[in-house]
């Protein structure tokens, strides 16, 4: 039983993570996901991993996958929300003429 509690949170915190990724990428629009909640998640799941470290699992695969794994996720996200909201508009640029 304990083995299965320890693999759930490196199943299901990625799998959050990559259900908000793949939103995005199919919508383009970034609005109403929070980039700071996602950056400061992120944050905290470094810090979580380097705390679970210190009790000697660096190495413990559920620790990967939750924590860094986890943390990879939430930091693409950060970036593809700011890719999707500063990206340059295509109606409103002007024409280019090639001569």
């Amino acid at each position: 039983m304990i083995e299965f509690l320890t693999w759930m949170p490196a199943v299901v915190l990625p799998g959050a993570a990559l259900i908000q990724l793949v939103k995005l990428w199919k919508t383009h629009d970034p609005s109403g996901v929070s980039t700071l909640s996602w950056l400061l998640f992120g944050i905290a799941f470094v810090g979580a991993y380097l705390l679970f470290a210190q009790t000697g699992g660096y190495f413990s695969v559920q620790a990967i996958m939750a924590f860094l794994l986890t943390s990879v996720l939430n930091f693409w996200i950060v970036w593809t929300v700011l890719k999707y909201r500063f990206k340059p508009d295509e109606n409103n640029e002007p024409e280019r003429t090639t001569e």
